[in-house]
């Protein structure tokens, strides 16, 4: 099988309490970056972006703690399409980037989704998964751990503001071109 080279880098936010949640969680917020490897390094890059919020149902009222977190406000969630809508546009927007590889920091992404896609009875929309929080880890033989950790591990800065869909994915996709072109990290087809 051929090696990926083009991979959709998500990262979701979703709603979160200090204490003992009053509902399962669901995705606020979708944001993802479509990395493309190229052998010579200053040619790979972000080479699309995509950000939606996403209204939540079963606490649709964000708690003090996940407005602190995320820095997402109440405001930003009440314009914002339902998950059906935002998952609709964001399918037909990694469609658009096909061929790829989904991609995540960890399975809690993929699995978030799976959840959204069980609660609103709509079918999960990709069939693919790469968890380059495992692959980063197992290049290293290091023990898997948080994507800030991961930046300060090989010495790049985290930018924008972390706990943001569309920030956390651009700096995963920072480590993920750090991966291949200077850790020499190739990653299989799945």
């Amino acid at each position: 099988m051929e090696e990926p080279r083009r991979f959709l880098v998500v990262d979701l936010e979703a709603t979160c309490w200090e204490r003992e949640p009053p509902a399962p969680n669901e995705i606020i917020e979708i944001g993802a970056v479509l990395y493309e490897a190229a052998p010579a390094a200053e040619a790979s890059g972000v080479k699309a972006e995509f950000q939606t919020f996403v209204k939540p149902v079963l606490a649709p009222v964000l708690s003090g703690f996940c407005r602190q977190l995320t820095q997402i406000s109440q405001e930003e969630l009440e314009g914002a399409p339902p998950f059906p809508a935002a998952l609709e546009r964001f399918a037909a927007w990694a469609q658009g980037q096909a061929p790829y590889l989904l991609s995540s920091w960890g399975n809690y992404d993929r699995k978030q989704l799976e959840q959204d896609c069980r609660l609103h009875r709509i079918p999960y929309p990709f069939t693919s998964h790469l968890n380059l929080k495992r692959e980063f880890a197992l290049r290293r033989h290091d023990k898997p751990c948080g994507m800030a950790q991961a930046l300060r591990k090989i010495g790049i800065a985290l930018e924008g503001t972390h706990h943001r869909g569309l920030d956390d994915a651009r700096n995963i996709a920072r480590i993920l071109h750090y991966m291949i072109h200077q850790l020499n990290w190739r990653p299989h087809g799945r």
